[in-house]
């Protein structure tokens, strides 16, 4: 029908002027699009549950063993409730080896920690800044320890043994050794962490100002490799507490191996240690989360504002 009116005519510029009443192709691809998140999610859902359950049922059980009253044929559903004690881990932590070979391992963390930093933050730094071409085989090296059982460096040691008593003898004698074993760790959290910085401008900015190679490690580079040092440290802390093959064989008294002679005749006790040590870990692993984490964000806020 063709309007004849003026009146017609703006009915039907109205009519045209309206919006459609059907849906828009965005809005019909909307619900794909949030179906399609909510798919791709349950991927990732699964792998953290299982890991969950992966890490958390074998503590359940060990947990069990160690602090239930019960035969251990009859551990199952029906007696999850019955006769816990802490009696276990009171015994444990009222021997006296117990406490001096915890102190023994804390202070070999701590030094072992302190040499590992002083050798390998200066030989990283240099290795990007002057000798970046050998950073494959410094790589390659690092990983040997990791590939290498320590069995086999034991009985290196015990072959110069007789050449070095006097080194051998103490119980300090330890740390090097452990500072090899942690050495993947380290090297590649600190690799990781200079990796991330402009390291040329900075040192070359510290220099032109005057100061020196100290003064540019101390008061420049430490402060912006805080968050890969602190991941270092406590990864060679966890190595050095939980390393059993090179204090056994050199006969030292360390944590691990009062744990491991502790548990041959105590079978509750031994497993409530070594539940103690693996939330001790469990927690400085944690502790490492947070603090990188913080770090981070701290390092993002400075940066936008």
């Amino acid at each position: 029908m063709i309007p004849t009116s003026a009146d017609d005519q703006l009915v039907v510029l109205e009519e045209e002027l309206e919006p459609s009443s059907t849906p828009t192709v965005s809005g019909a691809l909307e619900p794909v699009g949030r179906q399609r998140r909510r798919t791709s999610r349950i991927g990732p859902t699964i792998v953290l549950v299982a890991c969950a359950l992966f890490f958390v049922l074998p503590m359940v059980a060990t947990a069990r063993f160690a602090l239930q009253n019960v035969p251990m044929v009859n551990l199952g559903w029906s007696t999850v409730f019955d006769r816990w004690t802490l009696r276990p881990i009171l015994d444990v932590l009222g021997e006296d080896q117990f406490r001096t070979t915890v102190v023994l391992s804390l202070k070999l963390a701590c030094l072992t920690v302190l040499f590992t930093q002083l050798l390998l933050l200066p030989t990283t730094l240099w290795v990007h800044l002057r000798l970046p071409k050998v950073r494959p085989l410094i790589e390659f090296l690092t990983v040997l320890p990791y590939v290498i059982p320590p069995i086999a460096l034991v009985a290196g040691i015990l072959v110069i043994k007789p050449s070095v008593p006097w080194f051998l003898n103490s119980d300090y004698s330890l740390i090097p050794f452990y500072a090899v074993l942690a050495l993947p760790f380290t090297y590649r959290a600190l690799d990781a962490g200079i990796g991330a910085l402009d390291v040329k401008t900075l040192v070359d900015a510290s220099r032109s100002l005057g100061a020196g190679w100290g003064t540019t490690l101390a008061r420049v580079m430490i402060p912006n490799l805080r968050s890969a040092i602190v991941a270092s440290s406590f990864l060679t802390a966890t190595v050095v507490l939980g390393e059993y093959t090179i204090a056994s064989v050199l006969l030292k008294e360390t944590f691990p191996t009062f744990m491991a002679q502790y548990g041959e005749g105590h079978g509750q006790g031994g497993m409530a240690l070594a539940l103690l040590a693996l939330l001790a870990t469990t927690a400085l692993l944690a502790l490492l989360t947070i603090l990188t984490r913080r770090r981070g964000v701290a390092a993002q806020s400075a940066t936008v504002f």
